[in-house]
């Protein structure tokens, strides 16, 4: 079955059976399953990768799915990791998945990246970038990277030194992070879906041939794309200067990556006591968006229940209160209803998410 399975690959002059047996030994790790990432697993798992790891900590919402084409509308809410991992495993039943639904920092970076043979960053912020670059640096992990912005897009392959240049990295080509309004992100800027999808599929091609040994993967070169007249050109990148590279652990440990991802995101998360007080004010409307079923059922008097897979529905109605409160199970899901809500309402109304859901403030409920 498995021969069968990836019989085009196998007969291809140029790869075949020995080929196809490095991409099933090998255990690449995706770091984030968003526009880039989601892609880059549907090929990696179809080729018969062998062990794939996703790292991501985000839900699903609404304005994903343009180019996140690996979720769908009944998706909302639920956190990418679980809902990718199930789509992969059903399309390839014969690799095995790792779930990470976590967010990379520098306490559990090394330990996560050092079970991988490959790592693929399809992150979307320069605090990301940074720390994964350095990471894969000290652990010696080849890293193929993808960016996109706008209606273009780079990627590359580093720590892989070819027959000149020993492996450069991510500080080759940015050797200082830029600060958080230089450069805006897909949210402000906006990005059409498919140019994700081009570069992901791409990024996938890399790794492919990267552990193949076919072709000629990037290493130490960067292509730039742009999408709008379909042209590209590589540039070779070298060894530049003015930076620091971790060489030890504590090294690592103490370096700092700061966080450029978003800026202000437009909701507030707020706890039980701050829930209170929004309470009492007669302009907030509580929304429970677990579904039906779920327990403890919360009184349907003080809260109004609107389950995600109804969420998109409801959000084109109009209602008087200014101040709208989510809430979930641990608060993952309400944080995806918070970013719908806010893209529709933008400052006409102020979004809050209890943070850590119903799960961290169970005995406040009960006891109200």
């Amino acid at each position: 079955m498995g021969a069968a399975r990836y019989n085009r690959q196998i007969i291809l002059k140029g790869f075949g059976e020995e080929a196809q047996q490095k991409l099933l030994r090998a255990k690449v790790l995706v770091i984030g399953a968003g526009g880039l990432g989601c892609p880059a697993l549907q090929y990696l798992a179809a080729a018969g990768i062998g062990h794939i790891g996703i790292i991501d900590d985000d839900a699903i919402s609404l304005s994903n799915l343009h180019r996140q084409i690996l979720f769908t509308t009944a998706d909302i809410g639920k956190l990418k990791v679980e809902v990718a991992a199930k789509r992969l495993q059903e399309m390839n039943p014969q690799i095995g998945i790792i779930r990470h639904p976590i967010r990379l920092q520098k306490n559990n970076t090394l330990d996560i990246l050092s079970r991988y043979d490959y790592i693929l960053d399809g992150t979307d912020n320069f605090e990301s970038r940074y720390l994964i670059s350095d990471a894969c640096a000290l652990l010696n992990k080849p890293l193929i990277f993808a960016a996109v912005s706008g209606f273009e897009g780079q990627l590359a392959i580093f720590n892989v030194p070819d027959q000149l240049t020993p492996g450069t990295n991510y500080r080759d080509l940015f050797p200082v992070p830029p600060g958080k309004d230089e450069v805006p992100n897909c949210s402000e800027n906006g990005i059409i879906g498919v140019l994700p999808g081009i570069l992901g599929t791409m990024a996938a091609a890399e790794t492919i041939k990267l552990i193949a040994k076919v072709g000629l993967p990037l290493t130490n070169r960067i292509l730039n794309y742009n999408l709008l007249t379909q042209e590209q050109y590589t540039i070779s990148i070298t060894h530049g200067k003015g930076y620091v590279i971790p060489k030890t652990v504590d090294e690592f440990l103490n370096m700092d990556y700061q966080d450029t991802s978003e800026g202000p995101q437009g909701y507030i998360e707020i706890d039980a006591a701050e829930l209170v007080k929004l309470q009492q004010s007669e302009s907030t409307i509580l929304i429970d968006v677990r579904e039906r079923h779920e327990v403890p059922v919360l009184d349907k008097q003080i809260f109004t229940q609107v389950p995600m897979s109804e969420f998109g529905a409801f959000i084109g109605k109009e209602f008087y209160q200014k101040n709208v409160v989510l809430i979930c199970q641990h608060g993952v899901r309400s944080v995806a209803a918070a970013e719908a809500m806010q893209e529709k309402y933008g400052d006409s109304k102020k979004i809050y998410s209890l943070k850590g859901g119903i799960i961290k403030w169970r005995d406040h409920f009960l006891k109200s």
